[in-house]
This record gives structure tokens, C-alpha cells and sequence, in this order.
């Protein structure tokens, strides 16, 4: 059997299971009929037989044995077994008389073939047991059968007694025929049987093929579809349920196909206007950053009532800076656009060179060995550890601690602070864009999109970043821990978005 036929019919798949059914069904019915005929065959040639034997034995004992004396001689019962035995009945005989009372003689037709030791016990119990005449029973004696077995052969004994003191007689007839005729019914029977689940089996291969090929190729559509070839529709044929169900899948498919050309229509212009808003914004913001470098220069000799307002400027200045320049870096990794520029990274003069030249050295404690070096793109790790340094210093605690390890094939990076740790309820959503932790204070310092920039660069680098509480050894929680994962070969990684990338330009041309 070949691998297709075997990947079609794997143990879970529909077809299997029709097959299965339909041969279940067909061999029960098969082995039901054939069950019954080789009963009712059974019982007719077995009465046949024995009616016919015994019936026999009956009369050949009323004309033959009947006539015997009182007291017959051993060869009288001799002679008299044999001329019974020579009938068309073909069995043999044995006659049990008395020479004197108390004394039996037995005479047999053929002694190597048939002896008293042949005739089961409880039959000659029954033979020689009589029974009182009535209305109902006009005979003392009866007519008793049994069916016995000598080395494997079946026979039918049977025995009777003539009233008055007759002499009992006992007919061996061998059933060999007729157990060779019924098994060769039972051979007929079962490669009967055989047939008919074969039969059963090719019409539920063509029923299964005629049913489940239209399945399949729904199937083959869904996968399509799911691998974003939205304009999958199926030719419809006929006017069944599964043409109703072809219908159906067309009709979902096409609602798909506009609602994801809306979303994706809605989704460019929504980054288009970003992009186009942090271009346009760029331009007022050079100018009014020099303005505020200069106000910023000046801020000691001005009057003391216009300070705190010339401060406010320059603190929002700033932090609309860093929000246009966030925006601008999100519409870079929404349009697929951003890039990996690798370079070899001693990680640890990475960490320190970013603390440096933001002026948290006295805040950080880095726990780093020197010699640890990964290709990785010194700008975005730079904004990873930015952005998490300065989110565990701004809500969480001092000291914060900056560990790094390797495990595997990977580079792992933690920064945990000593503050109250992150709510539970927020944890799921630190990494969402503009996500406030509480409502009543959407304002904040931040942009609302460091920790997401962050994930975007470590995503693009094939990394991650959790986020999680650290519990102290009373069970408290002692402040909060994001941990970085990153590949330490990313080679791979970049050539796969260089590549991905590259097909994205060319379908939009």
C-alpha cells in the first residue's frame, strides 16, 4: 500500500471511518444471514437424517425383533442385527436380550464397529425405564436418540425395547456425510460473506470518493484561504447539501475578502497619516526645539514669574519630540520597513555605554561578563535597554539591576527594579501601544509606546520580551522583571525579513 493511500487513510480521516462502517455493516448482515441459513440447513439435514434413521429402526424392529422368542439364543440376535443392519438406513445394529433371567446375551451386526460400550449410559437408562400405560401413553416403552462423537466423527444412537419383554435394540449410524456436506455449507457460507464485505468496501470507497472529494477540495479552499489567498472561490455543481455548503464557503469567502481589503484599505491610510503627521510635525519641531535650547540656555536670568512656564515648554517640547520620533519608528515597523544593520556586540560594553550616556550609572547595578558577543543591531538593542532601564527607574525602585546570562543559544537580559512590581491585571497589557495602567491618569511623561518599540526590536531580531513580578522570600512582591531573549546568531533571522520584505515591495509595485 502505497503512502498516499495510507496518508488518506489515516486512522482519524472520514473516509477510513465510512469504509470501516460500511464493511461493519455489511459483515454483520452477511455473517447474520449466513448464520441463520447454516442453521436452518443444519437442523433440516440433521432431522432429515435421523427421522429418516430412526424411523427406520422402528419398524425394522416391530417386523424383525418383535418376532424374536422370550428367550433367543445369541446368534437369533445375531442373525436377526444383521438382516436389520442391510436396510437403505445404512447404520448398525445391536439387540440386548436375556437367555435366562438375569442373564443378557448380546448380539451385534458388527461387532468391530458397534458394541454395547458405544451406547451412552443415559440412554440405555432410558430405554429400559417403563413407563405407565395411560390414556395419554399407550406404550410402556419409547424411542430415545442421542447424538455422540467417536475420534471426531459424529453419530446418532438410537434405542428402543419390545414391549412384553422383547429384547432391547440399539441403531449406530455415522453422520460423517452430512458433517462433510455442512462444512462444506459453511465454506460456501463464509467465502459468501467474504465477498459481500469486499463488495461493501469497493461501494464505500466509490461513496466515500463521490461524498468526500467535494469535502476535500472545501478543505483545500479553507487552506487557502487561511493562507491569505482571498480570492479562493469553488465552482459549484449540482443542487445538494454540499453545493448549499460550496455556496456558503463562496459567500463567506467573499465577505472575508472585503471586510480584510476594508481593514487593510482603513489600516494604510490610518499609517499613512501617522507617517504623514510625524513628517509634517518634524519640521515645527526642529524650530521650536532651537527655540527651546535657547530658552532652555537663558532659563536663570529670566523673571521668576515666566520661569516655571518657559520650563513647561521645554519639558513638553521634549516629550513631543520623543513622540513624534516613536510614531515615526512604529509606522517604520507597521509597514514592514525597518531593517537589521548587524554588528559584532560585546554585551556588556553595549549596557554600559547606554547607561553612560544617559547618566544612570549611580542608579544601575550590571552584573555582565566581559566576552560575551553577539551579531545584533547596536541602535534597536540600545532602545530595548533604553526603554526598559528607564521604565524600571521611572516606576520602580532603586537599585536597578541588570543581569545577563546565556542559556542554550540564546542571550538572556533582565532588568529588575525594587518598587511595588507591576498589577496583575496590567501584566497581559504592558506591551500594548498608549496602554495607561491607570485611567484616571492618562498623562504621563512617557510616549505610551517604549515598551511596545521595544518588543517590535526584539521581535524583528527573532527575540522576546515577558514581563513578570519578582516575590520576595515573605511571599511580597519585590519589584518587577523584564527579561529579554535574543538569538545569539540572528544571521538567520535577518535574511528571512530581508527576504520577506523584498517580496512585500514587489507586490505593492
Amino acid at each position: 500500500m502505497s503512502k498516499g493511500i495510507l496518508t488518506r487513510l489515516r486512522l482519524s480521516s472520514l473516509r477510513l471511518r465510512l469504509v470501516v462502517v460500511f464493511a461493519l455493516v455489511a459483515l454483520t448482515a452477511a455473517v447474520s444471514a449466513s448464520g441463520i441459513a447454516y442453521w436452518l440447513n443444519r437442523e433440516a439435514v440433521l432431522t432429515r437424517t435421523q427421522d429418516g434413521a430412526l424411523n427406520d429402526f422402528r419398524q425394522e424392529m416391530q417386523n424383525r425383533a418383535a418376532t424374536l422368542p422370550l428367550r433367543p439364543t445369541q446368534d437369533d440376535l445375531r442373525r436377526t442385527a444383521e438382516q436389520m443392519a442391510t436396510g437403505s438406513a445404512n447404520y448398525q445394529v445391536l439387540l440386548l436380550g436375556e437367555r435366562a433371567a438375569g442373564k443378557p446375551i448380546v448380539g451385534a451386526s458388527d461387532p468391530d464397529d458397534f458394541t454395547l460400550a458405544d451406547v451412552p449410559r443415559s440412554l440405555m437408562v432410558a430405554v429400559d425405564t417403563e413407563r405407565p400405560v395411560t390414556e395419554g401413553n399407550p406404550y410402556p416403552y419409547h424411542l430415545f436418540w442421542q447424538r455422540t462423537e467417536r475420534n471426531g466423527t459424529p453419530y446418532l444412537v438410537g434405542g428402543t425395547r419390545i414391549d412384553g419383554g422383547g429384547p432391547a435394540g440399539y441403531m449406530f449410524k455415522s453422520l460423517a456425510a452430512e458433517k462433510a456436506d455442512l462444512n462444506s455449507l459453511a465454506w460456501s457460507l463464509g467465502i459468501a460473506t467474504a465477498l459481500a464485505v469486499a463488495g461493501s468496501v469497493l461501494l464505500a470507497q466509490v461513496a466515500a470518493t463521490t461524498v468526500l472529494r467535494p469535502v476535500h477540495r472545501l478543505g483545500e479552499a479553507a487552506k487557502q484561504l487561511g493562507e491569505g489567498k482571498l480570492d479562493t472561490r469553488l465552482r459549484v455543481t449540482g443542487a445538494d447539501e454540499l453545493a448549499d455548503l460550496t455556496r456558503t464557503f463562496n459567500s463567506a469567502a467573499e465577505s472575508l475578502q472585503k471586510k480584510v481589503a476594508d481593514m487593510s484599505a482603513r489600516e494604510e491610510s490610518s499609517r499613512r497619516f501617522v507617517a504623514d503627521m510625524s513628517h509634517e510635525l518634524r519640521t515645527p519641531l526642529t524650530a521650536l526645539t532651537a527655540v527651546t535650547e535657547v530658552l532652555e540656555d537663558e532659563q536663570d536670568s529670566l523673571d521668576p514669574m515666566i520661569a516655571p512656564a518657559v520650563a513647561l515648554v521645554v519639558s513638553e517640547t521634549h516629550r513631543l519630540n520623543t513622540l513624534v520620533e516613536n510614531l515615526m519608528e512604529v509606522t517604520r515597523f507597521d509597514a514592514g520597513t525597518a531593517r537589521l544593520v548587524l554588528d559584532e556586540v560585546d554585551i556588556a560594553d553595549q549596557i554600559t555605554s547606554c547607561i553612560d550616556a544617559r547618566a544612570w550609572l549611580d542608579a544601575v547595578d550590571l552584573d555582565a561578563e566581559r566576552g560575551i558577543v553577539a551579531p545584533l543591531d547596536p541602535r534597536r538593542l540600545d532602545v530595548i535597554l533604553a526603554n526598559l532601564i528607564g521604565n524600571a527607574l521611572k516606576h520602580g525602585g532603586s537599585p536597578v539591576r541588570v543581569s545577563v546570562r546565556t542559556e542554550e543559544d540564546e542571550l538572556v537580559i533582565a532588568v529588575r527594579d525594587h518598587g511595588p512590581g507591576i498589577p496583575e491585571e496590567v501584566l497581559p497589557h504592558v506591551f500594548d501601544r498608549f496602554y495607561k495602567a491607570s485611567a484616571s491618569r492618562p498623562r504621563s511623561d512617557g510616549s505610551g509606546l517604549g515598551l511596545s518599540i521595544a518588543m517590535e526590536n526584539a521581535l524583528i531580531h527573532g527575540g522576546s520580551i515577558t514581563a513578570s513580578n519578582s516575590v520576595g522570600e515573605d511571599g511580597a512582591v519585590d519589584g518587577a522583571v523584564f527579561e529579554l531573549r535574543l538569538p545569539l546568531d540572528a544571521s538567520g533571522i535577518t535574511r528571512e525579513v530581508q527576504t520577506r520584505s523584498s517580496q512585500g515591495e514587489v507586490e505593492e509595485a
